[in-house]
């Protein structure tokens, strides 16, 4: 089974998208605050780039779904890394669980297992 390198970058982005995550309810707050003090409009942008860097996680992880399906690798770790980004992508209030989602599809996609029906078919190639 060959290990594929959209693999090891989604898994990499899941594990930053954890990180950014994480840090932005307090950048979100600190520019809402910052906004009502002087009187600009920043939160906007800081948001839309949390929203944007969850969105570019589904992407990733669909295209690491459709590429683990082709090799026969488990697609657990993409399908978890497309909830967990997509939680996120939704509405921020749901940090902290695309954060655990995320954590875990980390640690499945950089696993890159066989699937059971790949593992299947070289047990018992007659079942082809």
């Amino acid at each position: 089974m060959k290990r594929l390198k959209i693999n090891t970058w989604t898994g990499i982005l899941d594990i930053v998208n954890c990180f950014l995550f994480a840090i932005s309810w307090l950048v979100i707050f600190s520019s809402a605050f910052s906004d009502a003090s002087n009187g600009g409009n920043s939160t906007d942008s800081v948001a839309t780039f949390f929203y944007v860097m969850a969105w570019i996680g589904v992407v990733l992880n669909v295209v690491a779904l459709i590429q683990s399906h082709k090799h026969g690798i488990s697609l657990v770790g993409s399908v978890l890394g497309i909830i967990g980004s997509a939680l996120f992508g939704l509405t921020a209030a749901m940090a902290f669980p695309a954060i655990v989602v995320l954590i875990v599809a980390a640690v499945f996609i950089m696993l890159q297992h066989p699937s059971k029906s790949y593992e299947d078919k070289n047990i018992h190639p007659q079942n082809m």
